[in-house]
């Protein structure tokens, strides 16, 4: 759908249809294979309902990729450590010191959480699996077609602006998540953690990723963001929790601990609002 020689308005077009013809065909099609599952036999509909919401959910995956960066520290091993690092993280690591790692996991970690974790569990509670279907084909096309570059800037611009939509409301229950959850690790992490969450959350460029990396900031007491190169280039970013120091393989290994408790968090409030609902409506159709 993308060709060369396309008008910048042509090209916002084109992406917007794609976007949203992947999307909605992503909650379709997963609603309407659940429909005929479970036609075919209760038991079946279950299962295919189990493995659909099973795939929305990275918390299994962040967490392994994240330990196995942090263990290649463990060791001293820089090398094995940027490039596991590289397989969930966008920035360029190839020279980053063991203080940018231990950085680049802490911030992917808490900004995934939202992504992968927490926003796939939202729209699974309000509704169901296809939307947490369609939700994962909007982060998936953000992934893909949402950057800021000559090549997508017009084209996948509305993936963007569709991805920053959808992530509004989970990227701050994510931060709301890791405030509460860190007083598990920390007597005294809630506090700091609202604190740095409050004033630094808006500091980021992206109008939801700072929301839970400054609340990890303020739990973790580390200072997170700054400069980070991608594709050669020199990315400026803002700091989080400025006053903390940088953070080292002690709070990263905190740091993949919090998100535990923050998924088992999240999965708790979703089954609680989904028993509710359902309690509700069952009593609307009694009526």
């Amino acid at each position: 759908m993308r060709r060369e020689h396309q008008t910048k308005r042509t090209e916002f077009i084109m992406g917007a249809a794609l976007s949203l013809t992947v999307v909605a065909s992503s909650y379709y099609l997963s609603r309407q294979l659940m429909r005929f599952a479970n036609r075919r036999s209760p038991a079946l509909g279950d299962a295919i309902e189990l493995i659909l919401g099973w795939t929305c959910l990275a918390a299994r995956s962040l967490e392994q990729e994240a330990t196995s960066v942090a263990d290649a520290l463990g060791t001293d091993d820089l090398t094995l450590a940027r490039t596991r690092l590289a397989r969930i993280v966008g920035r360029d690591t190839e020279h980053l010191n063991v203080e940018e790692i231990n950085r680049a996991i802490i911030e992917t970690l808490a900004e995934s959480a939202s992504d992968g974790i927490v926003s796939p569990l939202f729209y699974m509670a309000i509704g169901g699996v296809p939307l947490a279907m369609a939700f994962k084909a909007v982060n998936t096309l953000d992934s893909m077609i949402g950057h800021a570059d000559a090549r997508y800037f017009y084209f996948g611009k509305a993936a963007a602006r569709l991805d920053d939509a959808a992530n509004f409301i989970p990227a701050r229950l994510t931060a709301l998540g890791i405030v509460a959850a860190s007083r598990f690790l920390d007597k005294d992490a809630p506090p700091s953690a609202w604190q740095t969450w409050r004033r630094d959350g808006g500091k980021h460029k992206s109008p939801n990723a700072g929301q839970p990396e400054s609340a990890m900031a303020g739990a973790l007491h580390v200072r997170l963001g700054g400069d980070n190169v991608y594709e050669g280039e020199v990315v400026p970013s803002a700091h989080m929790g400025r006053e903390f120091p940088r953070p080292s393989l002690k709070e990263t290994k905190e740091a993949i601990r919090l998100v535990s408790l923050v998924t088992l968090l999240g999965l708790c409030c979703g089954m609680i609002y989904s028993a509710y609902a359902e309690r509700r409506s069952s009593r609307t159709i009694s009526r």
